[in-house]
C-alpha cells in the first residue's frame, strides 16, 4: 500500500467555492463518472438486492447443482449447491461491500486520530505513536490481516477487527504527515498568537486541511481492504457458509473450475470490478481536489 500523501490546497477547504470547483472538475471527467455510477449501482444493489432477487439465495437443489450461464430459470447458472448464481451475488454485494468498507472507515477515525494528535504536537507523543505505528506498517498487508484473523478466530467480526487494525498504520502515517505541514503554516502562528487554545485551532484550522487528503487517500484503501476481505474468506477466516460473500463462493466453487468455470469466475469478476471502480474513482477525486490557488 502506498503512503503517498495526495496533493492539496494549503488552505482551509470548507469554502462552497472549493468543493464547488471539485464538484464540477468531477464532473468534467468522464472516467471518474463512470467509477461513480458503478459504485452507485453496487451500493443500491447492497441495499436493495434482497427484495428484488429472483431466487431464495440460501433454496440448494442438487438436480440443478453447476447449470451454466443462460441455464433456463437461471441467467447465471447455479453453484456447486444448485443455488442461483444471480440471486448470491446480488445478495453478496451487500456483505462484500460491508466488508471492504466498514474497515476503512473506522481506520480513518482511529487512524487519523492518531496521526494529527502526533503530527501537531510533535516531540516525545509523535516519536511514541509514530514508531508504534512503524511496528504493524512493518508487516506487510496481507500477512498481518492473515495472522490476526487467526489469532482472533474465523467470523465477520474478528475479519472486521484484523482489517481495520491493517489499515491504521497507513491512514495514520497520512495523517501526521500532512498535520506536521500544516502546523507551521502562517494561517496557524496567528492563530496561536491570537491565544486561541489548542483544541480550536485543531478543530478550525487544522481540521479543515487535513481530512481531505486523509480521506482520499482512505477511499483508495477500499479496493484493497475488499480484496484483503475476500481473501480472507477464502481461506475460511472470513465470512462462515452459508452467507452469500464473493469470496467466500470463489472458495467453494474452486472445485468446479474444471467443469464450469465460467460460473466458477464470476464472484471473482464482481471483486475485479468494484476494486477498480474504487480505485479510479479515488484517482479521479485525488486530481480534482489538486486545486492551487
Amino acid at each position: 500500500m502506498s503512503s503517498n500523501v495526495p496533493a492539496t490546497p494549503l488552505q482551509a477547504q470548507s469554502s462552497p467555492g472549493y468543493w464547488l470547483t471539485v464538484l464540477r472538475r468531477l464532473g468534467r471527467d468522464p472516467v471518474t463518472v463512470g467509477a461513480a455510477m458503478v459504485i452507485l449501482l453496487l451500493l443500491l444493489l447492497a441495499l436493495l438486492g434482497s427484495h428484488i432477487t429472483p431466487a431464495d439465495p440460501y433454496a440448494s437443489s442438487i438436480l440443478k447443482r453447476l447449470k451454466p450461464i443462460g441455464f433456463a430459470g437461471h441467467p447465471l447458472g447455479t453453484d456447486e449447491l444448485g443455488r442461483d448464481m444471480l440471486t448470491r451475488l446480488m445478495v453478496g454485494s451487500r456483505l462484500s461491500l460491508f466488508m471492504g468498507i466498514t474497515p476503512v472507515l473506522l481506520a480513518f477515525s482511529i487512524g487519523s486520530f492518531l496521526g494529527i494528535l502526533a503530527g501537531y504536537r510533535g516531540g516525545l507523543l509523535n516519536t511514541l505513536i509514530m514508531r508504534t505505528i512503524d511496528v504493524f506498517y512493518a508487516f506487510p498487508s496481507v500477512l498481518l490481516a492473515i495472522a490476526l484473523s487467526g489469532a482472533l478466530g474465523a467470523g465477520i467480526t474478528n475479519s472486521l477487527i484484523s482489517l481495520t487494525i491493517v489499515f491504521i498504520p497507513p491512514i495514520a502515517r497520512v495523517a501526521e504527515s500532512v498535520t506536521t505541514q500544516i502546523r507551521n503554516r502562517e494561517f496557524v502562528d496567528a492563530a496561536r498568537a491570537s491565544g486561541a487554545s489548542g483544541f480550536r485551532i485543531v478543530r478550525v484550522h487544522v481540521l479543515g486541511n487535513v481530512l481531505s487528503p486523509i480521506f482520499v487517500y482512505a477511499t483508495s484503501l477500499i479496493a484493497v481492504s475488499m480484496i484483503l476481505a475476500s481473501g480472507l474468506s477464502f481461506l475460511g477466516l472470513g465470512v462462515k457458509p452459508p452467507e452469500p460473500e464473493w469470496g467466500l463462493m470463489l472458495n467453494t466453487l474452486r472445485t468446479a473450475i474444471y467443469v464450469q468455470p465460467w460460473v466458477a469466475a464470476l464472484p471473482g469478476v464482481m471483486i475485479f470490478i468494484t476494486s477498480i471502480a474504487f480505485n479510479l474513482f479515488s484517482d479521479g477525486l485525488r486530481n480534482a481536489m489538486e486545486i492551487r490557488s
